[in-house]
């Protein structure tokens, strides 16, 4: 059996049995929701605590929820930590619906291993597409109700009187008639032998009386990174152990020919050379400085192959010829939109590109492995730890079950960590030439940025008609760009088709779906890949997608002679939610008012990740400079489940947008990338950072994501207001293309 089909097996298990379970372990209650065997994990083998990667902690813990006689309580969670607050949301869901103390909450990370262990009781581990919060909380809030209904009845029992006549707050628990009080932690043993009651019969908290989810608590992560007492993968230090630095072919695709093992040796601290694969070196040494110093000296010959002679204008010839293309590309089709377009009183047409990024996560790829016997651990800041334990288990060959995967808070993930896993191979591979002793394999600046998988590169041309009146007959969009499934799935495209790349512009689907109703529409998708690998990147298709869309309704408008705030309105009265993100923005902004002379408006919204978000952006130009004083955004993401980490999310995903559409690009020479340091792809600076106002409109109907869906409005509502500006569309990105710099 596979690991993918066990894991299939064992997530379809879950599903079927979806149960809740107490286990009595030192007179605490633990809850879990999910089918699991009646047992206790032993604590060295149970008990890691995230907080401390180099020991486990002292709690034992059966799944979600384990309640102390100290009232300490205990919460297990399944997603990874990367500055999005996730653990901290759902510590609040839990608490809401447990009735604890906040201030008595504690987290530890559920590991994989465990998790398969007990047929996969926390689900999937994967946390990307804004999901750590909205696919996890019915199961983690209904394992806390179910705790909550047990320790009353345990207390009703131990009291002789009707549950009924028990109210709990914060964790004590008080007899109304008598006044008589317990807590959580002196009933929880009882509780423990109670039958759990029946997850699907509970009725869970309306949101709207929610008292400590919904509120901007503090993150329960911050003293430790203040302290500087955060152990990130970087930071992870085990008895013994060895480093090592990376390097592949500079060309995606070339292979090595040969290497100088023996002049790697004479650098000081160098234990050895490690050949990864048939294109990857490893050198290992007692400190990272040393085996990179040592990497970085030894004479290394490749073979780069064909790809060696891609440039960046044959990449870009290639997409725009792409979008002359004549096929079976539609993806949605309503209407005639060509006809009507090509009849209409007036045709409009824009032709917009977008680059490669990198990632460039603060923290740079690593993991740490050690294998001894038949055994492998891996300490790895991930944002998927099934996804490291299956890498982990088919680097090493062996069962899943005898690997393990501790997750560490990541330096940042956005997208790198999660479906590709080439650190955690890298670090397994290297690890089996040292048995017995931990390896942590860090990966150069240099070699992060010149070997991600990159956001990937896009055209689009987008053709509308307009009548006499000015009203839309017809849209016409053709995207020409690289697939991420072409890289990551192949398997899911049929017949040269990739709706992943057209996210944003669905007619169905509750992640992303257009917010317009055109008389006629055509949406078509070119494929157009090359050797660059690409991945997903923070928004992944929405950032360039929204950007295609919005940028090409403000030509529109601009050619209907109409607002585009109006303009947009009309097109969407079938759209409740994405209409209301759109006025709730536009009335905070004062869209209606005059602004100061030399500042102009711009506007775009967009859904992405089930949430919907519109921005309005006020900038001036000077010189080509372009200053922005003001963003203000609007976002219904269903539930807000702590409205300061939203904000947050908010205001980190300005950052990166604005970087991507005025910092330089990531470009390819001579088969290579080209940008390999951030003094060539530097990042958003503070000080270029503007005001950022955010107004959040959840209509509690539905569970949204909140870390990626407000980035693909950024760079459009920005360019719409440059453009209001100067007097003239902005197409290309970076805007540097343009002739335009931030101030």
């Amino acid at each position: 059996m596979t690991a993918n089909t066990q894991n299939n097996e064992l997530e379809n298990a879950s599903r079927r049995d979806f149960i809740i379970k107490g286990t009595l372990a030192g007179g605490g209650l633990m809850l879990g929701v999910g089918a699991m065997p009646d047992l206790v994990f032993a604590q060295t083998a149970s008990q890691y605590d995230p907080n401390s990667p180099t020991k486990y902690g002292d709690a034992e813990v059966n799944a979600w929820v384990s309640i102390k006689p100290d009232e300490t309580v205990i919460i297990r969670i399944a997603r990874s930590e990367m500055g999005q607050g996730t653990r901290t949301g759902l510590a609040q869901l839990v608490t809401e619906e447990l009735e604890c103390n906040w201030k008595k909450v504690k987290t530890q990370s559920a590991t994989p291993g465990h998790s398969l262990a007990r047929k996969r009781v926390w689900g999937e581990h994967g946390t990307g597409g804004s999901r750590g919060i909205r696919i996890s909380e019915d199961y983690v809030r209904r394992g806390a109700a179910a705790a909550r209904i047990m320790l009353l009845e345990a207390a009703a029992k131990q009291w002789n009187v009707p549950v009924t006549e028990l109210k709990v707050d914060k964790g004590v628990i008080t007899h109304v008639p008598t006044g008589r009080k317990t807590t959580y932690g002196k009933v929880a043993e009882l509780a423990s032998t109670l039958t759990p009651p029946d997850p699907k019969s509970i009725t869970l908290r309306d949101p709207r009386d929610w008292r400590v989810a919904g509120q901007p608590y503090a993150r329960i992560d911050t003293a430790n990174k203040v302290n500087g007492t955060k152990v990130y993968g970087l930071d992870l230090q085990l008895p013994g152990m060895l480093c090592a630095s990376v390097k592949s072919c500079p060309v995606f695709g070339g292979k090595l020919v040969s290497y100088d093992e023996a002049n790697a040796m004479t650098f000081r601290g160098v234990k050895g050379v490690v050949k990864i694969n048939d294109s990857t070196l490893a050198v290992v040494a007692d400190t990272w400085w040393h085996a990179n110093t040592a990497l970085n000296a030894m004479p290394i010959v490749w073979d780069e192959g064909k790809n060696a002679a891609v440039s960046q204008d044959g990449i870009d010839q290639m997409l725009r010829a792409g979008l002359d293309e004549e096929g079976d590309f539609w993806q949605r089709k309503e209407g005639d939109a060509p006809a009507a377009i090509n009849s209409a009183n007036k045709k409009v047409e824009a032709i917009y590109y977008t680059p490669y990024r990198a990632h460039v996560t603060m923290e740079p790829m690593n993991a740490t492995v050690k294998i001894s016997g038949d055994r492998a651990e891996a300490w790895v800041p991930t944002q998927n730890g099934e996804g490291s334990h299956a890498a982990l288990s088919e680097a090493t060959g062996f069962p899943l079950e005898n690997c393990e995967i501790y997750k560490l808070d990541s330096g940042c993930g956005l997208g790198r960590r999660g479906s590709t896993q080439d650190f955690t191979t890298y670090a397994a591979k290297v690890a089996q030439k040292y048995p017995g002793v931990p390896v942590k394999v860090i990966w150069s600046r240099e070699e992060d940025m010149t070997h991600d998988y990159y956001h990937p590169i896009a055209m689009a041309k987008m053709t509308a008609g307009l009548d006499g009146a000015g009203n839309l007959t017809g849209m016409h969009i053709k995207v020409a760009g690289q697939s991420i499934n072409a890289t990551l799935a192949p398997g899911v495209i049929k017949n040269g088709k990739d709706e992943r790349q057209l996210q944003g512009f669905y007619a169905k689907g509750p992640d992303a779906q257009l917010g317009y109703t055109f008389p006629t529409l055509l949406t078509e998708y070119v494929m157009k890949n090359t050797h660059v690998p690409v991945g997903p990147w923070r928004g992944v298709n929405t950032n360039q997608n929204g950007i295609f869309m919005e940028c090409f309704m403000d030509e529109c408008a601009k050619a209907a002679g109409k607002d585009p705030v109006q303009f947009r309105q009309a097109l969407m009265q079938s759209h409740p939610k994405h209409l209301g993100v759109l006025n709730a923005a536009a009335k905070k902004a004062n869209w209606d008012q005059l602004l100061p002379a030399g500042t102009f408006r711009g506007v775009a919204q967009f859904m992405g990740y089930a949430s919907y978000s519109a921005c309005v952006a006020e900038v001036s130009v000077q010189n080509n400079v372009v200053n922005i004083s003001r963003l203000v955004f609007a976002l219904n993401c269903g539930h807000v489940v702590n409205p300061y980490l939203t904000r947050e999310q908010i205001e980190g995903s300005v950052a990166m947008a604005l970087g991507a559409i005025f910092n330089p690009e990531i470009t390819v020479e001579n088969g290579r990338i080209k940008q390999k340091n951030l003094d060539t792809y530097p990042l958003l600076k503070l000080a270029s950072t503007p005001r950022i106002e955010s107004v959040l409109v959840p209509t509690y109907d539905f569970w949204g994501g909140v870390g990626e869906p407000t980035i693909c409005v950024v760079g459009p509502a920005v360019a719409n207001a440059i453009s209001a500006a100067i007097g003239r569309p902005v197409r290309n990105f970076p805007l540097s293309k343009e002739g335009l710099s931030l101030a």
